[in-house]
């Protein structure tokens, strides 16, 4: 059995890879069904924009699922609620490719949902824990690189299986490969028992802090800059860039890789310099925003720009996330969830607000300025936690302790209590 903890050689412990390729899977089933909209509307007899109601449901099941699921498995072994989580998103995906009825897929998308929440919550836990504190970053970049490389590889996949093989195909490839997930998971996490102290009102307590709360604002907002303008990047590329329909997939691959690139980086340099990384990323991300707008007219400008606003946004993520955890000390599993709620909220909220941006004035350039403008807000609540770090202790709360002075500067660990 793989051991729980961190390496002295400084190589990342197997379950966090193991994890990585879970969340490539959760990452996948979340994405890829934009590409397959058409083939299910067709299918099910519903329109384009009704069949959206997928994504949607997803998302909010995200959001709001998230921290639910994490406080209902809180006194559960954290092996038994990954295993049980991808059973239940394998679950979710058979019942949806066995029905008609596109209330219940529905609803099916609304579980599988709930599955990922808990998924991710528990599993970024883990990682933390068991690469230790002086790799926690690079362990949470690892695990989140299996989201980003689910865009590169997993969505256009799963998109061209599903023109040969019908929308159904995909989604029993993703139950399968689930239930395999399972049994690797299953394999590779020890058998650790969560501790009998643990209780939602220490998940909740640990809440209070307000540089938690500043770290969840930077991943609301980064990701709300980063994909609004991805949302609605093929009419920017093909109307004003001249980029050729059919040649629009490579660039969202370039897009992929930044993504990918981007969230190594972060991981790499967050444990060292989480602050100055962030605060950089945010800034080369607002500024590669700003200057879509006026350099999108052309093809390479507009390639090189997008690759760039994904390499500087995705560094951003794996830093925050890290640092959210480390904030809330030994009640970590509920901010978790709401990390991954912040970015799901970042994506809904800057999505709709670059669609009513594009239909202005602004036209194809107004989801880069919205981008633009929630990046360079990103760095409200980066630099605060900045400048909080050199003036001020906080109060991290251990459960079944009383509450303990640690240093508030963003870039010491917090050691782990046993």
């Amino acid at each position: 059995m793989p051991s729980a903890v961190g390496t002295p050689t400084g190589k990342l412990p197997l379950v966090v890879w193991v994890l990585a390729v879970g969340t490539f899977l959760m990452g996948t089933t979340e994405f890829v069904i934009a590409g397959l909209l058409p083939e299910i509307a067709g299918d099910l007899g519903v329109g384009v924009s009704h069949a959206g109601l997928l994504i949607t449901a997803f998302a909010l099941g995200m959001i709001v699922g998230g921290p639910a699921m994490a406080l209902a498995a809180l006194r559960l072994p954290r092996r038994l609620t990954l295993v049980s989580a991808l059973a239940v998103f394998a679950l979710g995906h058979v019942v949806a490719a066995l029905s008609s009825s596109f209330t219940v897929i529905l609803a099916a998308r609304v579980l599988t949902a709930l599955a990922t929440g808990a998924f991710w919550a528990v599993g970024f836990v883990i990682v933390t824990a068991a690469a230790g504190p002086a790799r926690a970053t690079r362990a949470v970049g690892v695990m989140m690189g299996g989201l980003t490389l689910a865009n590169v590889v997993g969505v256009p996949i799963g998109s061209f299986v599903g023109q040969y093989t019908g929308w159904r195909g995909p989604f029993w490839a993703l139950a399968a490969l689930a239930g395999l997930a399972a049994v690797f998971i299953g394999r590779f996490i020890p058998r650790t028992e969560r501790r009998a102290e643990m209780s939602v009102r220490a998940e909740v307590r640990a809440l209070r802090q307000g540089r938690l709360w500043l770290a969840l604002a930077a991943a609301v907002l980064i990701m709300g800059g980063v994909l609004a303008t991805y949302t609605y990047i093929t009419p920017l590329l093909t109307d004003r860039a001249g980029v050729p329909a059919r040649a629009v997939p490579l660039v969202l691959i370039v897009f992929g890789l930044g993504a990918l690139g981007g969230t190594a980086i972060g991981g790499r340099l967050g444990d060292r310099h989480p602050m100055a990384t962030t605060i950089t990323a945010a800034t080369v991300t607002a500024l590669a925003l700003l200057l879509l707008i006026p350099l999108s007219s052309g093809p390479v400008t507009a390639v090189a720009l997008v690759f760039l606003m994904a390499l500087a946004g995705f560094t951003v993520n794996p830093v925050v996330t890290a640092l959210a955890v480390r904030f809330a000390g030994d009640a970590p599993t509920l901010t978790s969830a709401l990390t991954t709620s912040a970015y799901n909220t970042g994506i809904a909220a800057g999505s709709a607000l670059a669609g009513t941006a594009m239909h202005t004035s602004l036209g194809l350039t107004g989801p880069a300025l919205v981008g633009a403008f929630s990046a360079t807000l990103t760095l409200l609540p980066l630099i605060a936690l900045t400048l909080g770090g050199t003036r001020r202790q906080a109060r991290i709360v251990a459960q079944g302790a009383a509450p303990a002075l640690v240093p508030d500067d963003a870039t010491a660990p917090v050691p782990p209590r046993h």
